[in-house]
Parts: C-alpha cells; sequence; structure tokens
C-alpha cells in the first residue's frame, strides 16, 4: 500500500498490462486507414458522383455485366477446383513420406515466386493450340487457350497455394489417435474421413477457397495472355478497368470496380458466415 501512494500523490498512471498497446493500436488503424480505408472511400466518392441513375446505366453495360460474368463464373469454378485438388495435395504432403517430397513442397509455393506475366506466357505456350498440352486437345477440337478454360487454368495455377498452405498446417494437427479411435468404434474409411477429418478441416477449406477466390477475381497478369480477351467470351472484369483507363473514362473504370468489390465483399462475407457457423457446430478452431 505504501508503495502505491505516492504514485497516486504525484498522478502517476498505472503501469498497463501490454506495454505499448496505445501507440501500437494507433500506428494499426492509422496503417489500416491510409492503405485500405481511404482508397476505398475514395472509391465510392468517385462512384457515387454519377448519381444512382448514372451509377445503374454505366453497370449495366453489356460488355460491363460479360466481363463480371466471366471473371466470377472462372474464379467459383477455379476455387471450387482448388479446394478439392488442394485438400488432396495437403493430405499426401502431411500423411506420406516419399522420395523429392520437399522438393515438390517447394514446387507448390512458386505461384507466389512466379511473375504473373511470366506464369501467363507460360501457360500459353503450353495450352495453346501449338503447345505441349493444347496439340493434345486440338485434335479432338477442343481449344484450352484463347477461352474461359484458359482463364480457369491459369486462375487454379495462381490459387492453389492458398488452400495448400491454409489446409496443410490444420491437417497436421489432425491426431493419427482420432482416426484410429473411428476404426475402433466400427467406422469405414469413408464415415472417418466424412464425420471426423473434413468437419475439422471444414473451417481451413472455407479459408483456403475464400483467399483463392478473392486471388482469382483480381488476378490480372496471368490471365489476358491465354484468355484471348474477346468481349462477351473471355473478357476479365480487371482488363476492362485497365481498358476504360486507356480511354480516359475514370469513371467508368471506377464503376466496374465498386461492383467488383461489392460483389466479392458478399460473397467473402457469406463464406465467413459459413465457416463461423461450421465452427460452431462441430467446435474447431475455437
Amino acid at each position: 500500500m505504501a508503495a502505491t501512494t505516492p504514485r497516486r500523490a504525484w498522478g502517476l498512471r498505472k503501469p498497463n498490462v501490454i506495454p505499448g498497446f496505445g501507440l501500437t493500436l494507433g500506428f494499426t488503424l492509422t496503417y489500416f486507414s491510409l492503405i485500405i480505408l481511404i482508397p476505398l472511400i475514395a472509391l465510392a466518392i468517385r462512384s457515387a458522383g454519377l448519381g444512382l441513375d448514372g451509377f445503374l446505366k454505366a453497370a449495366s453495360d453489356p460488355r460491363v455485366l460479360g466481363s463480371l460474368r466471366v471473371s466470377f463464373v472462372t474464379a467459383l469454378i477455379a476455387a471450387s477446383i482448388n479446394v478439392v485438388f488442394g485438400t488432396l495435395l495437403a493430405w499426401v504432403l502431411v500423411r506420406y513420406r516419399f522420395p523429392g517430397r520437399r522438393i515438390f513442397d517447394a514446387v507448390i509455393d512458386l505461384p507466389f515466386a512466379l511473375p504473373t506475366a511470366v506464369a501467363g506466357i507460360a501457360l500459353t505456350a503450353i495450352y495453346a493450340p501449338n503447345g505441349t498440352m493444347g496439340a493434345l486437345f486440338a485434335p479432338l477440337g477442343w481449344r484450352i487457350a484463347y477461352t474461359p478454360a484458359g482463364i480457369v487454368i491459369a486462375m487454379i495455377f495462381i490459387g492453389l497455394p492458398f488452400v495448400v498452405r491454409t489446409i496443410q498446417p490444420i491437417l497436421e494437427e489432425v491426431s493419427h489417435e482420432v482416426e484410429e479411435a473411428s476404426a475402433t468404434l466400427g467406422a469405414n474409411r469413408f464415415q472417418t474421413i466424412t464425420r471426423v477429418i473434413l468437419p475439422s478441416l471444414t473451417p481451413a477449406i472455407l479459408t483456403g477457397f475464400a483467399l483463392a477466390f478473392a486471388r482469382a477475381v483480381g488476378e490480372y497478369g496471368s490471365i489476358i495472355f491465354i484468355a484471348g480477351n474477346i468481349p462477351f467470351v473471355s473478357e476479365i472484369a480487371p482488363l476492362l478497368i485497365f481498358i476504360r483507363l486507356q480511354e480516359f473514362n475514370y469513371v467508368g473504370a471506377t464503376v466496374i470496380a465498386v461492383i467488383m468489390l461489392l460483389i466479392s465483399f458478399a460473397i467473402l462475407l457469406l463464406i465467413n458466415l459459413i465457416q463461423a457457423w461450421s465452427r460452431s457446430r462441430y467446435g474447431y478452431g475455437n
């Protein structure tokens, strides 16, 4: 008691439990505002200058709607494919030991380091009608490059590491004893996977899906080379934004960006709600 009396007498504050919390919080909020909030607010203000009628007119342009459809549909397809094969890859890397496993594990991170333009050129060379893979499908009348299928391939390439790296650490925490206990209770392999393993991975799978989807929707460099960029067929929204900027139509570019922001936010919010529901139901991730 005697030790605290002088401190109170001189008006000194009690030491904070978390030293530097106020400074850290202030820096975080400032950084978040400068990098994210202020640009988003400026984007909304710029598009609001059109008024509701002008915004709806620009948003309902057939070419804008076509590019948004291509971007979001292909991103959803690519993210769904990445969830399936990303989960399988994570399972193999965690549960099996084989020669070259470390090299294989490192290659998965290659899309993180590879420039997107280089990836787009490489994918185009491989899947073009005269390319290594494209030549195999050309006799069947199937084209991959310069079609929406090429866009999906590019999105799968850049989104796969997000799924694998999100699921892999969670899968490493799933004990073999849980599977053995499930088998002891009479469950077969399929029941163990669907009722024991997958529920524990559901939050991570949804997170990986959200990350892969968000990355695919905003991707530009690796897609424009393989897409063909045909309006209403294989033209993505980020490319149309670039075209509008080249035309000095800054308001039109802003409208497309705002629409992409709203749709992406709605989809990601839905995924987060499903993720929270799965955590509360199965009790994982708390």
